[in-house]
This record gives C-alpha cells, sequence and structure tokens, in this order.
C-alpha cells in the first residue's frame, strides 16, 4: 500500500512539474530552419525576449538537444554581442542548445574576423537574421568615451570612436555622462551594422534579396527589456 501511495505521489509531482515546466521547445532542423522567414526569426527573439522577463522560460533538456545537434547545426539566427557577463544571449532570448550562433567581442564591434563569421553563419549554415545588439552601462563604450590605453585593447576601442564622433553632446564627453554613454552606444550598434553591410559583399547581398535580415539591439542590464532598431 505504502509503494501504491509513493507511486501516486511520484506520478502528481511528474504532472504538476510538467504543466507548470512545458517541455515546448524544438531542436533546430534543417527542415526547420528552412521554413523559417527571417521575421520569423526576429519575432523568435522578440518572443524570447518576452518569456525571460515574465520569468516563463521554456524548460528544455539540455542533454537531449546535445546529443540531437551533435552531427550537425542549424541554428536560425546569429547575435554579435558584448562579451559582458551580464548578457548572455541564448539565456536573454530564452534559446537553446543549436538555436543561434553567438560572436561575442568587448564593444559588440565588427572586424574581419566577426563579419567572416558572420558571413559563415548565414552564407553557409544558413541562418535567417543578424543580430548586433548593444548593451546598457557597457564597459567597453565607457572605456572608449574616456579614451582609455591599455594593452591590445587599445585598438579594440579605437573601433568605437566614429560612433563617439558622431555623437553630438553639449556635457561632459565621458563616462560619467550616463545619457552621452547609452548615446554612443546605440550609435556604435547602428554604425557596426553599416559597416558589416559596407565590407561584407556577400551579406549585402543576402539582405538586399531578402534572404536574410539583419537588425540593431540594445539589451536593458536592469530591466532584462531589449529594444530592437529595425
Amino acid at each position: 500500500m505504502r509503494t501504491l501511495k509513493f507511486k501516486i505521489l511520484l506520478l502528481a509531482f511528474a504532472f504538476i512539474a510538467a504543466a507548470a515546466f512545458p517541455q515546448d521547445y524544438v531542436t533546430q532542423t534543417k527542415e526547420t530552419q528552412k521554413k523559417m522567414t527571417p521575421k520569423e526569426a526576429l519575432q523568435n527573439l522578440k518572443d524570447g525576449n518576452a518569456r525571460f522577463i515574465d520569468g516563463k522560460m521554456t524548460h528544455r533538456n539540455f542533454k537531449e538537444q546535445m546529443e540531437k545537434t551533435a552531427k550537425g547545426q542549424y541554428p536560425f539566427a546569429v547575435i554579435l554581442s558584448c562579451i559582458d557577463s551580464r548578457s548572455p544571449s541564448e539565456i536573454v532570448f530564452d534559446q537553446g542548445i543549436g538555436d543561434i550562433f553567438n560572436a561575442r567581442v568587448a564593444g559588440n564591434i565588427a572586424d574581419s574576423d566577426i563579419i567572416g563569421s558572420l558571413e559563415f553563419a548565414c552564407k553557409v549554415a544558413g541562418s535567417k537574421l543578424i543580430l548586433v545588439m548593444g548593451h546598457s552601462n557597457c564597459g567597453a563604450i565607457k572605456g572608449a568615451c574616456d579614451d582609455v590605453k591599455l594593452g591590445n585593447l587599445t585598438g579594440l576601442l579605437s573601433k568605437i570612436t566614429p560612433a563617439i564622433e558622431s555623437v553630438s553632446e553639449s556635457g561632459e564627453r565621458n563616462s560619467k555622462n550616463h545619457d552621452y554613454v547609452e548615446k554612443v552606444a546605440k550609435q556604435n550598434v547602428i554604425m557596426t551594422m553599416e559597416k558589416i553591410k559596407k565590407d561584407s559583399s556577400i551579406l549585402k547581398e543576402m539582405i538586399d534579396n531578402g534572404e536574410i535580415m539583419m537588425v540593431g539591439a540594445m539589451y536593458d542590464l536592469e530591466t532584462g527589456v531589449v529594444t530592437f532598431y529595425e
């Protein structure tokens, strides 16, 4: 009798857990990736961010996804974002293993290596969306605004200079001016997208033909909200 009651309790617990955390995820396959349009890819990220903000993230079996993607990957999007530990793309957009490519570098800048990676993601691996995402209170942006010099970081921060120079500001032009820093961060996203199109005829052609989309975004560290620039 005790064994029966124990089994009933286990079944009840499993039922409640399944209801609270529905396993409605879909591991990306060649077929699901091919069917997805660039607009659907963007909406997928928007929906994921909404789940993240609401605390209703998808319950995934990562071991299962790991096994299913071991022999091939079909991500629907590639995200270029900052290395900041507080803005992990897979979590912010509620995505699992094999769902997105994630290119991360301080200040979400685009050099030839990054752009080559984006070309691979879209032209070779079939991703439908490029998302360039900056974030609030970015240390790299602050460093660039303050003209920080530090080893190899000096060269990296110099790539943010065009964004700094294009932002008008009547107040202090340094990291102490929060509004100024946020303006530069947004402008850096916009100019990074322009650089990607300028430096990659492959990606520009794909964008012009409607094969892929490229969208900018800013992630708010305090609220978790991603604002998109379409």
